[in-house]
């Protein structure tokens, strides 16, 4: 772990989504003692610090991601102290931990909300939240047009007739961040997290927030990402107050000493617009969600590089690199996939066609290979180190991602990433806890990725992970500067200090030029580099 302030300009952050990761008390649901137990192999992969996904207190209706109490933890959960336990052994194995943060929705349940039902219309406990009239003779029609993200209308009426926005489920009403009482209320919830050590916060929605003053009618694009991402600004997204809240935040953070981060999920577009978010006195990274959507193809790589590398250096930040998160398919899946859904829609059973897994596993490890020699900083999703694949053959009972359930099962969603990961072949539940409940059900199979059956097996998934991540350590690829490199149309080369990287995107193989190989995604021999394979030479 970096010993200076900028810690977070180089880390390999490594995403821990609790339900799924590790359950200490065989109910089925991952929890804070089960993600403390498993420490160790974190630490022996090499990450720099965790990020934990929602664990807040919740009546899970979006898997945390509706929060109920920000500064307790769901009992499904465990408690403070077991976060407490949690934040001293991370620490002690030199790891930082980050907090999800969710600021622009509440959960219908929080006491925040009630009370503003309760008080009524024109009241100031109404006025935390989006409140407005509807239209049309009686107000029985909503204030705009506006669609959830999820599906539906993003609307919904109240007992005595007002409408309250939820850009997400119903059971997820909008803050009105117009009104100081939501500012000072997070900035309460901020401080109670950093006092008890946390390390900085993932912001969910980021580029949510601020809504456009008279919230005015908006039909988006269908064929883009739902969360965003569009070059033309939905009224919800982007818009300028929302800076004006980070601005805030990053002096809050400054009170406790410069090594406490800020990073948001920003679905904006262009990234030069992304770079908004990190300027100096704001975040201190986002999600280079432009990265993650281009596809395995050495041109737009080539091209998404060079415009993250000048749009987050413009601003004095480091880039970020990230394949797979929870709300994406996973990347040894999508990438063979041509061309992928969009964000959001998922995969399952009726999906075609079906990704190849052999393909995929190939094109993931390569793609894994050539984004963590770039410089800056990582995003590493559980399981991605096994090489698991996206679970499409849930069955649709079985699905619990508001996706799935507001499109009446158009869009499977992603519960299929989100599959508790498997740690043991052979033991119960795959040796996610030892009684074999899972939240969802693993697929046959799982036990082929387990952790216990990959440690220590050279040509592993997870072995891979471990040298590379070892190598970028070593060489300081995340400190570097890439130059690019003569190539031929679908191989990337470039040099990053003293290392030489080349990716072939392409299926024909292609002569290697002269070094030694550090890293490998593949096999390579007879110097000539396979299709789909990524190597580092010195």
């Amino acid at each position: 772990m970096a010993n200076t302030n900028d810690w977070w300009r180089t880390a390999v952050i490594y995403q821990v989504y609790p339900r799924s990761f590790a359950d200490s008390n065989g109910d089925g649901i991952g929890d804070l003692p089960g993600i403390t137990s498993r420490l160790d192999a974190l630490s022996e992969l090499g990450i720099d610090a965790i990020w934990l996904s929602p664990f807040m207190t919740s009546p899970q209706k979006d898997a945390g991601y509706d929060v109920a109490d920000y500064c307790d933890v769901d009992p499904l959960f465990g408690t403070l102290a077991d976060f407490d336990a949690l934040l001293e052994g991370a620490h002690a194995r030199g790891m930082r931990v980050v907090v999800d943060l969710v600021p622009n929705h509440s959960s219908s349940e929080h006491p925040w909300f009630q009370e503003a039902l309760a008080a009524g219309p024109g009241s100031a406990e109404r006025a935390r939240y989006v409140f407005r009239d509807g239209k049309g003779e009686n107000g029985e029609l909503p204030p705009n047009n506006w669609l959830s993200v999820f599906g539906g209308p993003a609307w919904t009426r109240v007992a005595d007739g007002s409408w309250y926005l939820h850009i997400f489920d119903s059971s997820q009403p909008d803050f009105d961040w117009a009104n100081p009482w939501v500012h000072e209320r997070f900035r309460e919830i901020l401080r109670f997290w950093l006092d008890r050590g946390a390390d900085g916060f993932r912001v969910d929605v980021a580029h949510g927030l601020v809504k456009a003053d008279g919230l005015p009618d908006y039909t988006p694009n269908p064929d883009l990402a739902s969360m965003g991402g569009d070059e033309e600004l939905a009224p919800y997204w982007g818009q300028e107050g929302v800076h004006e809240v980070y601005r805030d935040w990053r002096k809050v953070l400054e009170e406790y000493g410069g090594d406490r981060v800020l990073i948001g999920e920003a679905w904006v577009m262009p990234l030069a617009r992304m770079a908004d978010w990190v300027r100096s006195d704001e975040m201190h990274q986002t999600f280079n969600f432009g990265y993650l959507e281009t596809p395995w193809d050495a041109a737009a790589l080539r091209a998404i590089v060079d415009e993250s590398l000048a749009a987050f250096g413009g601003v004095g930040a480091p880039s970020t690199w990230v394949l797979s998160n929870h709300d994406v398919i996973r990347h040894p899946s999508r990438l063979a996939l041509v061309p992928p859904p969009p964000q959001g829609e998922g995969i399952g059973p009726r999906t075609q066609p079906k990704p190849d897994h052999e393909v995929g596993l190939r094109r993931g490890r390569a793609a894994t290979a050539f984004m963590l020699a770039l410089p800056g900083s990582a995003y590493v999703y559980q399981g991605e180190e096994l090489g698991l694949p996206e679970v499409a053959d849930l069955p649709d009972e079985a699905r619990q991602d508001p996706t799935f359930l507001r499109t009446e099962g158009r869009n499977y969603g992603r519960d299929g990433c989100r599959v508790p990961i498997p740690w043991e072949a052979g033991a119960p539940a795959a040796g996610f806890n030892t009684s074999g409940a899972s939240w969802l059900p693993q697929p046959a199979g799982w036990d082929g990725f387990a952790r216990d059956a990959q440690r220590g097996v050279p040509e592993s998934t997870l072995e891979f992970y471990r040298s590379t991540l070892t190598v970028r350590r070593d060489r300081g690829l995340a400190v570097g500067s890439i130059d690019w490199l003569p190539s031929e149309p679908q191989v990337l080369a470039l040099r990053n200090g003293d290392v030489t990287i080349v990716a072939n995107t392409g299926s024909a193989p292609v002569p290697l030029p002269d070094g030694d190989v550090l890293v490998a995604s593949g096999p390579v021999a007879d110097g000539m580099l396979p299709g789909d394979t990524t190597v580092w030479l010195v």
